[in-house]
C-alpha cells in the first residue's frame, strides 16, 4: 500500500481529530481503482470537505488483512462505509470486503447504533444506479444518480445525526426525506407471484412509491483525473467529454439512464485539461464516440498545440476526420478499438447503431495509414434477431478488412494487427432490451437452470462458429469473454439477489481473513 501512494499524485492525507471518517470502497484491484474516475470524483468531493476525513479501501491483489490506503487503518474504524460500485462482476468482492473488514454484510443485521464497527453503508455507482435490489440487502442506503447534487448534503446529515447520537432508522428517514435519489431498500417490501416475479412494490407510509434519480446539470468544468498513478491500469490524465449519449444504442444502459445525454462544451473540457499538470502529456478522452464535430475538432487542435498524444477507449467509425487522425499520427498511438457491435448492418439497424460496412471499411483503412498497428474489432454475440447469416456477414466483413489493411501496414514496414473481441450480449435494465433473454433464445418454460445450460451452449457454438470461419488469417487473434461467466452478470444486472443466492459465491470466507 505504502508504494502505492508513494507514486501517487493527488491524495489526500488528513488528521483523524475532531473529523468524520469515511471509508471509500472499491471492489477491484489498485490499479483499477485509481484509473476510476466516478471513484476519483467521489475521493476529491470528499476531500474538499474540512470536517471530512477520507480513505480508500481496494480490493487486495493477495489475502491479508483490509487496511485503509492512506493510514493503514482497520475497515471497523469507520462510522460511513460508501461503495463505489461500477461493474456486476465487482458485487460478491464488495461483500467479501466487508466480511474481510470485521463488519456484518447485512444490513437488517446491522441494528446497533450507528459507529465504527457498526457503520452506515451507503452504495452509489453506475452498477447500483442501473439496478439496486441484487445489492439491496446490504446497503443502509444506496444513492440513484449521480455524485455532485446529493454527496455534501448526505454527509452533512450524517455529520450532523451522528453528534446527536441519532438512531440509524431515524437517520435513514431524515435522508430519504430531505434528498432526492436517496433509496432506503429497508422502507420498502417487494410481493412476489408464483413464479418468482415481482408483482408489487410497497413504500412504507409516507415514503415516496418511486425513488427519484438525481443528476448533474453543471457543465461549468469537464470531470478529469484528480489521481495520477504510474500503477494506474489507464496511465493517463482522463477527461470526460460529456454523460449520456444522444445516440441511444437499444442495448446500451448509458445512453437511458443518464438521459438527458449532456454533452460538456469544448470550453468546459479545455479547462478540464488545462488542470493537468505539466509533466503528463498523455491524455484520454472518455467518450469520444458521442462527441460534437465541432468540439472534437477544438479538442484536437488544443493537444496538438500542447504536444499532447492522444489516448481513447473507443472510436466511432464515422466520426474520423483527417485532423483527428493527423493527431493520432502524431501521438504514435499503435492501438485503437472501433466497435461495429452488431455483426451485420442489419444487426446493427436493429441495435440502432446504424454503422454501415463501408463506414467500417474505411475507419480501418484510415487508422491503419496514420499508423495503428493494432486495429480491435468490437463485436457483440447473441443480439436479437441474430442468425448465421449474420456470423456469416461479420465473417467476410473481417476477411475483407484483413485483405485491406495488411498491405498498408507491410508497406509501413510494420505488420497490422488485428483483434476480434467477441463479448456475449447482456440485457441491461433500463434498455429497450432489458426483457430479453441472455443468449439471444426465446423464453420457454424449462427450468433456470436448463435455461442458463441452453444460453451458454448457443453462445459457445456462434464463438465456435466465429473461429472456424477466420481459421488461418494471419495477424488475426480472436478474443472471447467465457458465456458462462457473462451469464452471472446477466443475472446481477436485472435479478433480485439476497443472501442466499451470493452464498456460492464464496463459500467458507472467513470474517478476520483478507478476502
Amino acid at each position: 500500500m505504502t508504494s502505492w501512494l508513494d507514486r501517487e499524485t493527488g491524495t489526500i492525507v488528513k488528521k483523524w481529530k475532531g473529523r468524520l471518517p469515511v471509508a471509500l470502497l472499491y471492489p477491484n484491484t489498485y490499479p483499477l481503482a485509481v484509473s476510476n474516475l466516478g471513484l476519483q470524483l467521489v475521493y476529491h468531493l470528499l476531500g474538499g470537505l474540512d470536517y471530512v476525513v477520507c480513505e480508500r479501501f481496494v480490493y487486495p491483489e493477495e489475502p491479508g488483512p483490509l487496511r485503509s490506503l492512506e493510514s493503514c487503518r482497520p475497515l471497523v474504524d469507520f462510522p460511513v462505509v460508501l461503495g463505489s460500485i461500477s461493474f456486476e462482476h465487482d458485487y460478491p468482492r464488495l461483500i467479501r470486503m466487508l466480511l474481510a473488514g470485521g463488519l456484518e454484510p447485512l444490513a437488517a443485521r446491522r441494528t446497533g447504533e450507528v459507529g465504527p464497527g457498526s457503520p452506515l453503508v451507503v452504495l452509489g455507482g453506475v452498477g447500483v444506479f442501473m439496478n439496486p435490489e441484487p445489492l439491496a440487502p446490504f446497503a443502509d442506503l444506496i444513492v440513484l444518480g449521480e455524485a455532485e447534487p446529493v454527496l455534501g448534503p448526505l454527509i452533512e446529515i450524517v455529520d450532523q445525526a451522528l453528534a446527536a447520537a441519532t438512531p440509524r432508522r431515524k437517520m435513514l428517514e431524515n435522508i430519504s426525506s430531505t434528498l432526492g435519489g436517496c433509496y432506503v431498500p429497508e422502507f420498502y417490501d417487494f410481493e412476489y407471484g408464483e413464479d418468482g416475479r415481482v408483482r408489487r412494490i410497497r413504500a412504507e407510509a409516507g415514503r415516496e412509491e418511486r425513488v427519484t434519480r438525481v443528476i448533474h446539470p453543471d457543465t461549468g468544468i469537464a470531470a478529469h483525473s484528480r489521481l495520477l498513478s504510474p500503477d494506474a491500469e489507464l496511465g493517463m490524465y482522463m477527461v470526460e467529454l460529456g454523460r449520456g449519449c444522444s445516440r441511444s444504442c437499444r442495448f446500451c444502459a448509458a445512453g437511458f439512464i443518464y438521459r438527458p445525454p449532456r454533452l460538456w462544451s469544448g470550453e468546459a473540457i479545455q479547462e478540464s485539461l488545462e488542470e493537468r499538470p505539466a509533466s503528463v502529456n498523455r491524455v484520454g478522452l472518455l467518450g469520444m464516440e458521442m462527441a460534437d464535430p465541432e468540439v472534437l475538432d477544438r479538442i484536437t487542435a488544443y493537444l496538438h498545440d500542447e504536444g499532447c498524444s492522444l489516448s481513447f477507449s473507443s472510436l466511432r467509425a464515422d466520426r474520423i476526420n483527417d485532423q483527428l487522425l493527423a493527431l493520432l499520427a502524431e501521438s504514435q498511438l499503435k492501438s485503437v478499438a472501433i466497435a461495429p457491435d452488431g455483426c451485420s448492418e442489419r444487426l446493427r439497424r436493429v441495435i440502432n447503431k446504424n454503422l454501415t460496412e463501408e463506414d467500417l471499411l474505411s475507419a480501418a483503412v484510415a487508422l491503419v495509414g496514420a499508423g495503428i498497428v493494432h486495429l480491435k474489432l468490437y463485436v457483440m454475440i447473441g443480439l436479437p434477431t441474430e442468425t448465421r447469416a449474420d456470423l456469416d456477414e461479420m465473417i467476410s466483413l473481417v476477411h475483407r478488412m484483413h485483405r485491406e489493411i495488411l498491405p498498408l501496414g507491410r508497406r509501413r514496414g510494420r505488420v497490422t494487427e488485428l483483434t476480434l473481441s467477441v463479448n456475449s450480449f447482456v440485457p441491461k435494465p433500463w434498455t429497450p432490451f432489458q426483457y430479453l433473454p441472455y443468449g439471444g433464445l426465446e423464453n420457454d418454460e424449462a427450468s433456470l437452470d436448463r435455461t442458463c445450460s441452453r444460453a451458454v451452449s448457443a453462445l459457445k457454438k456462434k464463438i465456435k462458429y466465429l473461429r472456424a470461419g477466420l481459421a488461418g488469417l494471419a495477424n488475426l487473434r480472436i478474443k472471447v469473454d467465457r458465456p458462462e461467466r457473462v451469464l452471472q452478470q446477466a443475472v446481477f444486472s436485472r435479478g433480485i439477489v439476497g443472501w442466499p443466492r451470493f452464498c456460492w459465491i464464496w463459500p467458507q470466507v472467513k470474517r478476520s481473513s483478507g478476502p
